[in-house]
């Protein structure tokens, strides 16, 4: 598998992944984060949930990993792509962190930008993962010509 298609299949993983922590957060916290809905005002339409849904699937599953594929040799603690991957995930962390946390304060506010820390670590790790070992499994396997 080439590199686009592996890093879009690591965007797959990753926003499942990271889907399950915030749905958890989301719940943990009797939807008082509303954490789609943050997605939603970091783009300028609050109080669509469905469309922040919409534009958080669309972002980790393919403009997220596209962007990864562009900086990775760029990205600190390589050369294992999943480690590159937190570091990753760290850049996406910040602006969401500081445009997404919307009315909460004190405490909730350190646990929500510690949660959504560790939430963005495992999608970059996630997404960093798969595309490395899609891309190494490629390059284990024989060409037509049965070379290598």
């Amino acid at each position: 598998m080439n590199r686009a298609p592996s890093a879009v299949a690591g965007g797959v993983a990753g926003t499942a992944v990271m889907s399950v922590m915030l749905l958890l957060l989301d719940v943990e916290t009797r939807s008082t984060m509303e954490l789609f809905d943050v997605v939603a005002r970091f783009i300028g339409l609050p109080g669509d949930p469905v469309l922040g849904f919409v534009v958080f699937a669309a972002a980790g599953v393919v403009a997220w990993p596209l962007l990864f594929l562009a900086l990775e040799r760029y990205l600190p603690r390589g050369p294992d792509p999943a480690a590159r991957g937190v570091v990753f995930g760290t850049i996406l962390w910040i602006p969401f962190v500081i445009t997404g946390r919307g009315d909460i304060g004190g405490p909730l506010l350190v646990f929500f930008g510690v949660y959504t820390l560790f939430a963005h670590w495992l999608y970059g790790f996630t997404l960093g993962a798969v595309y490395g070992r899609l891309l190494e499994s490629s390059a284990d396997r024989p060409t037509p010509g049965g070379t290598r």
